[in-house]
């Protein structure tokens, strides 16, 4: 199907007018009905464009029929600002198949591949996907670290500031991830004095002033939610995340779409374990997923307001 018939809309404009108003659109990751719940109530209540983020394997775990009639079921409508996201697509297949059920955007992830291969399997993406005016993220790099089946990496590789200028104008990509220090997963950093490359950055937008760049493992990993989990029987000691005050530098520095995963997984089993822990007798499910999911909320407000400085950008 047509993105456009689901209310969905494609992420060239939100991106422009990101980089124009300096502050970031949120690519939030989702996997059943309450976390996606949570993300477009998040997204409404606070004015914000969003774009829903699936990767391969929540794609394979929600299945097409039941991801997609979960869209419909929001109701959008082009100004609400939200794009449905294909995250990390390892192939042509993947992507193509996404733009067939519906999907506005896709990233096409070549970073593992030599250069000249990774060119020509994002050149041979966005061929395709622009003929339905779909957009297409594709990457410069790798980060290391590991969120799912798809999205993982044994080492990072920066970006090299002097292949990007030659990669866009090959490609005629939408939009690109980079890497500048973020990592997957919940363990970002060995310690609290690391901090991302603002140098690479910075010859980054240097030399593609006005274009669309991306952070993705940029999640801050809130400590109240690794102690709540810790407490409540689990055992996630020693992660850490990005701090704030990083990815708001970076957003100034033309990231116009911050990718975040890590902590809406820790807010939402923070929620669950605590309610069992404290309330053992439950078993109605709605009981524990509701706590998650007003985790979720909470967390993309906060991040919204305070990192992405999205908030109030869609029209009331």
């Amino acid at each position: 199907m047509d993105y456009k018939d689901f209310g969905l809309v494609n992420t060239k404009q939100m991106f422009a007018d990101a980089i124009t108003n300096h502050y970031a659109v949120p690519a939030f990751n989702f996997y059943n009905m309450e976390t996606l719940d949570a993300i477009i109530s998040a997204a409404r209540d606070t004015h914000s464009p969003v774009i829903l983020a699936v990767s391969e394997s929540a794609l394979k775990y929600m299945g097409d029929n039941l991801l997609m009639g979960m869209i419909w079921g929001l109701n959008l409508r082009p100004e609400n600002g939200v794009a449905l996201h294909l995250d990390h697509g390892t192939s042509y297949e993947s992507c193509v198949h996404a733009i067939k059920l519906g999907f506005s955007s896709v990233m096409i992830d070549g970073s593992k591949l030599p250069f000249d291969a990774n060119t020509e399997l994002t050149r041979t993406v966005i061929d395709f996907a622009h003929q339905y005016d779909v957009s297409v993220e594709s990457e410069l790099g790798t980060l290391a670290g590991f969120e799912d089946e798809t999205t993982h990496g044994d080492a990072s590789n920066y970006t090299n500031p002097d292949d990007v200028v030659n990669f866009v104008n090959a490609t005629n990509t939408d939009s690109l991830a980079i890497a500048i220090g973020t990592s997957h997963g919940a363990y970002k950093r060995k310690s609290d004095n690391e901090e991302l490359r603002f140098d690479i950055l910075e010859k980054i937008a240097t030399q593609l002033p006005d274009f669309p760049l991306v952070l993705h493992g940029a999640s801050t990993v809130p400590q109240s939610y690794v102690n709540t989990i810790n407490t409540s029987g689990g055992k996630i000691s020693g992660a850490r995340g990005i701090p704030p005050e990083q990815i708001r530098h970076a957003v100034q520095m033309n990231i116009c779409k911050v990718n975040i995963d890590s902590d809406l997984r820790m807010g939402f089993t923070a929620g669950v374990r605590e309610t069992l822990a404290k309330n053992p007798e439950i078993f109605n499910p709605r009981d524990y997923l509701g706590a998650g999911q007003k985790n979720i909320y909470d967390t993309c407000v906060d991040e919204i307001t305070n990192i992405m400085k999205s908030n109030n950008q869609i029209k009331k």
